[in-house]
């Protein structure tokens, strides 16, 4: 008997075929059959009709930080919401596993550190997991049954130097006794089913007391000798960050990327590619790391979102703005002295100089205060501001658009909520992304689902995709567009009979209206443990999603089971070799 007959749904399979109509029954986790409407003579517990619904695969996001937030939210929304079935955590070099048993600290120093440096709620850290760990795969275990996403991870590179190293990580080299006690310990992560390494070499990434993360202070040999690690284990990947991928990679950095890929004989992927016709040389420089991988046997994967993401800034909360060169200084001072330093003119000329220099690299996007619209506000004298643009507001008291922005938010005690409006959404830079998007050194992805969480809201990125893809700028039609968010990334991490509607294959499926399917506007709600803050959004026009064949989701509400599978290398991925 099937436990769940879907009928005459508009099947969307994954592969970028044609859809068809058909009934696809559901039984023991698996797609136990698609076949033509009305043909299904087997009996099942439950049906439905699905007349007119598409039905795909479920999404699979390659690019997520839910390793923490899994423990207080087994349902990983509002991803899951947004039909994400599969998730890709442990990125950027950090994750919350492997503690060292002799040093209990250390569970607060890693807390303090994905507060700083993914933006998570220390609260929340602190009273929503259970820190019950030391070893990578207990961390595993620790999730295991609970959740209700399938869910992989890599080894963060941080967290191998601190168990080794110590204090000694932030600013040290490793001795080879060290490097050999950290590919071991990579090793015993990796058997007990971690995905792959990943790192961080980015200027950006700062720990809890402000200094760079441990990542960042390896050396490429010991950067290569994780690498060769992660070759010697089947279904394994690697994730890495540096510098150049907020603008445009160094030589160096190509070379070091190739080597690691190489090395390991495995795909590596990095986060994030920005499209913006403004910067038409980013992308070429970009892919010509892919180009030099194939070249020395590896293999070289940028990830890019399909949207322009929504953010939420604030000169009073570490944001994107504390990392343009030169603003941390400033914008890190307690409130009284940050807002007199803000307000004299000298200062506010020196970070508009450095906001528009060359180091800027990407950030640079993020300082046209003009297009800045308020949101929300504090006092009185703000009255009426929210959903005001700054230049306008400017240009009725006769300031220059940053001074008055300052004003603005110095009247809040800089809690002033800013929202910037992009730059690059013009035809040109749209015409530049779809171009992109079909090169086979790109990969959609890249929400940091589950990190930013005040400040960014990435993991609708599925749904409002879907939706311009079929009611606005239709740059991509509907069967390749859920191939590139299925079967593409499924591919890429080597998952095992997932990212397709195919008999036999893993139920995890999505059923929506594609005369509706969105994302609603990014929101805050205080639901987090500690009542901390986060942006949500509501998912539009997605009817059901189904996880190893449960319903988990049904009209934007979570049904409360918790099938999810915590993907282990090997036994649920395969090896996708670059050799």
């Amino acid at each position: 008997m099937l436990d769940h007959l879907i009928k005459g749904a508009t099947v969307v399979d994954g592969t970028g075929t044609p859809s068809y109509t058909a009934d696809v029954g559901i039984r023991d986790g698996r797609i136990a059959v698609v076949a033509p409407p009305g043909t299904v003579t087997e009996e099942a517990r439950s049906s439905e009709d699905a007349t007119g619904l598409v039905l795909a695969p479920g999404f699979v996001d390659p690019h997520t930080h839910y390793d923490a937030q899994l423990f207080w939210d087994p349902y990983a929304t509002p991803s899951l919401n947004h039909g994400v079935t599969t998730v890709a955590g442990g990125n950027c070099g950090f994750t919350l596993a492997p503690l060292n048993p002799e040093r209990p600290a250390d569970a607060d120093y890693t807390r303090r550190m994905m507060s700083k440096v993914e933006g998570m709620s220390l609260v929340a850290l602190e009273e929503g997991a259970p820190w019950s760990w030391s070893s990578f795969g207990e961390y595993l275990d620790a999730l295991e049954g609970r959740i209700a996403v399938n869910a992989g991870f890599m080894v963060g590179h941080c967290a191998l130097r601190r168990y080794v190293m110590g204090e000694d990580a932030i600013g040290g080299q490793p001795t080879p006794a060290q490097l050999e006690r950290m590919v071991a310990l990579f090793h015993e992560a990796m058997e007990a089913g971690a995905w792959g390494f990943s790192t961080t070499q980015s200027a950006t990434h700062s720990d809890g007391d402000g200094q760079p993360v441990a990542s960042r202070h390896a050396a490429p040999a010991e950067l290569l000798a994780l690498s060769r690690a992660v070759g010697e284990h089947e279904g394994t990947q690697i994730e890495a960050i540096v510098a150049g991928c907020l603008d445009q990679f160094s030589d160096a950095e190509i070379e070091l990327l190739v080597g690691m890929s190489a090395a390991a004989g495995r795909p590596l992927n990095w986060n994030v590619l920005t499209i913006d016709a403004a910067v038409p040389e980013r992308v070429p420089r970009q892919l010509v790391a892919g180009a030099r991988a194939r070249e020395a046997g590896g293999r070289i994967v940028a990830l890019t979102m399909p949207i322009l993401t929504p953010m939420n800034m604030s000169l009073g909360t570490f944001c994107a703005l504390n990392l343009i060169p030169g603003w941390g200084d400033i914008l890190g001072l307690p409130v009284p002295e940050r807002i007199e330093k803000l307000r004299d003119p000298g200062v506010r000329a020196e970070m508009l100089r450095r906001a528009d220099s060359k180091e800027a690299g990407v950030f640079r996007r993020l300082t046209h205060f003009g297009r800045y619209v308020i949101g929300d506000t504090y006092s009185p004298a703000n009255e009426g501001l929210t959903g005001r643009v700054v230049q306008d507001i400017a240009a009725e008291r006769g300031q220059e658009p940053f001074a008055c922005l300052v004003e603005i938010c110095a009247n809040d005690r800089l809690r002033t909520v800013l929202w910037p409006m992009p730059t690059d959404n013009d035809p040109d830079s749209w015409a530049l992304r779809a171009e992109t998007w079909q090169h086979e050194d790109v990969l959609l992805g890249g929400s940091d689902a589950g990190a930013h969480l005040d400040r960014m809201c990435g993991a609708p990125y599925t749904t409002r995709f879907l939706g311009d893809c079929l009611r606005g700028r239709t740059l991509m039609g509907l069967e390749q567009a859920v191939k590139m968010l299925t079967d593409d990334p499924a591919q890429l991490f080597g998952l095992r009979e997932r990212g397709r509607i195919e008999e036999g294959w893993h139920a995890d499926l999505v059923l929506f209206d594609p005369e509706r399917i969105d994302a609603g506007k990014a929101t805050l709600v205080h639901d987090l443990p500690g009542d901390s803050p986060r942006l949500d959004s509501k998912a539009i026009g997605i009817n059901a999603v189904w996880v190893n064949g449960v319903e988990t989701i049904r009209e934007d509400v979570v049904t409360g089971a918790v099938p999810g599978t915590v993907l282990r290398s090997g036994r649920d991925t395969r090896t996708v070799s670059t050799k």
